[in-house]
């Protein structure tokens, strides 16, 4: 995980505490206080977390994101105006974990109608931050903990979205039944991705695949691959050159062909590799964001176009 510029907490609670001071005249917003046709105001703190409130939320909610398309999640600083208005969300969605700024002001808003996503799956320590090689081995730059990343998992972000909708149904009881059918019509569709992703990448000619932001441990573990990050958290750090040597060794070994980078930072990292190496580059997005530059404009088809892309570089069969 890319953690550049993150914010101290000291200065996201003067923030918060600025951000709250201003929006003290506005009245809170409750789900119980609301008149017949409005709608719930619901807080998404990024991209797959927005992405879930609108599929489940459908016409009952009126959704908002913390990071604006193309922003880079890991860096976003919260300004006051998006820190107050946090205590006037019916419902704020979020990921612990991969957004230091918004877990602390989360916090110290101390919000009664926050859901985070890390709580309605199972997290997983892949020995990295991202799963490491298939020895365990941590690479340079990484650091050991429960890996965020669960939205590029199908299985994990249908888990993630059952909890979800479960929760929305509590907080909004007079559209339960909506929030119940586009919950289950989401996870019908997730289902079907993983089938897919199953069957595309069952016979291939080799299963490592290099990135330079480590964001993939579940997908290679769901689906039976192997992931090497370059650089570990950081997608644009310089790797050294006995990272990129071990690179080539291991592409050699595992005929691996391809080193992805990511829509939302630089493919210099990259292009530096697969050039010291002959390996080809291609993206592989870690859907942290859509932009004009993504190659889908929602999650299905982001996650499509990488299913595609993983089985070029793979050689599927």
């Amino acid at each position: 995980m890319n953690v550049r510029h993150l914010i101290p907490t000291a200065a996201v609670a003067g923030a918060v505490v600025l951000g709250l001071t201003a929006l003290s005249a506005c009245s809170t917003s409750d789900a119980a206080d609301r008149r017949p046709g409005d709608k719930l105001n619901v807080v998404a703190s990024f991209y797959p977390m927005q992405f879930l409130a609108e599929e489940i939320g459908g016409t009952h909610v009126s959704v908002s994101t913390l990071t604006k398309p193309g922003v880079e999640p890991h860096d976003l600083e919260l300004s006051p105006r998006q820190i107050g208005g946090l205590g006037d969300a019916d419902y704020i969605l979020y990921l612990k974990g991969i957004q230091p700024a918004v877990d602390d002001a989360i916090k110290l808003s101390e919000s009664t109608h926050s859901v985070d996503a890390a709580k309605l799956t199972t997290l997983e320590d892949h020995g990295t931050e991202t799963g490491g090689d298939e020895h365990g081995h941590e690479h340079e730059g990484e650091g050991a903990g429960a890996d965020p990343h669960i939205w590029l998992d199908p299985v994990k972000y249908a888990e993630v979205a059952k909890g979800v909708g479960a929760s929305l149904e509590k907080t909004d009881p007079g559209h339960a039944a909506d929030y119940r059918k586009n919950t289950d019509a989401l996870v019908k569709k997730l289902d079907t991705l993983n089938t897919a992703y199953k069957t595309g990448l069952r016979n291939t000619a080799t299963k490592t695949f290099i990135t330079t932001h480590s964001a993939f441990g579940y997908l290679a573990e769901r689906y039976g691959l192997v992931q090497e990050g370059i650089a570990g958290i950081d997608p644009e750090a310089e790797p050294s050159p006995a990272r990129i040597q071990e690179i080539h060794t291991i592409a050699e070994k595992s005929k691996a062909t391809t080193v992805f980078f990511e829509t939302l930072a630089s493919d210099k990292t990259a292009k530096t590799v697969a050039t010291d190496t002959g390996l080809r580059t291609d993206v592989l997005d870690p859907l942290e964001g859509i932009t004009d530059k993504s190659k889908g404009d929602n999650y299905f088809e982001v996650m499509q176009s990488n299913l595609a892309a993983l089985q070029k570089a793979l050689g599927a069969k």
